[in-house]
């Protein structure tokens, strides 16, 4: 994969260059709330040379650094199936960008390596990222008790969603 194209934005892979802008991103109150870590720099370059799975990079049409998304595939022959996270600038929210971002990814996922399905496990108190993945076909399957630790120490919910290709619009 070398690109990836929407009609507001492309989604490539992710860069050295590209780590002091997610970085930034990642730092923002509203996506550190989600997207937390002691270390972001370390982090992200990690990112980059993760074996088991896929880390891209957002942009725009003019080239500016919007956000970033991951895909993971398992590949046991019977459970096969991806799984995808992202997180989105917030001066760009609200816009339908995440939406398009996962939209463009999940295409990929389904036409060109035949995955068919998709899962995403946002925070149940992320209200806004459901309503995203929704809006894409995603659909809620259940809730996993004491999912993730929050940066209160304490556990605290997910919410499994999927997306079948039969369902995928895009």
């Amino acid at each position: 994969m070398d690109e990836l194209s929407g009609e507001r934005l492309r989604v490539r892979r992710t860069t050295e260059a590209d780590v002091d802008a997610l970085v930034a991103i990642r730092a923002t109150p509203e996506v550190h709330a989600w997207w937390r870590g002691e270390d972001l720099v370390a982090e992200t370059r990690l990112d980059i040379l993760a074996n088991d799975y896929e880390a891209l990079t957002i942009e725009d049409l003019e080239g500016r650094i919007i956000g970033g998304i991951h895909f993971e595939e398992a590949e046991d022959s019977d459970y096969r199936h991806a799984s995808v996270d992202i997180f989105l600038d917030p001066s760009v929210r609200g816009r339908g960008l995440g939406g398009e971002a996962i939209g463009v990814v999940a295409k990929y996922l389904f036409e060109e390596l035949g995955h068919h399905r998709l899962t995403i496990d946002p925070a149940v108190e992320n209200t806004a990222a459901i309503r995203a993945y929704s809006k894409v076909g995603f659909q809620p399957v259940g809730v996993m008790r004491k999912y993730e630790i929050g940066p209160d120490g304490n556990w605290h919910d997910g919410l499994l969603m999927e997306l079948l290709v039969e369902e995928f619009s895009g």
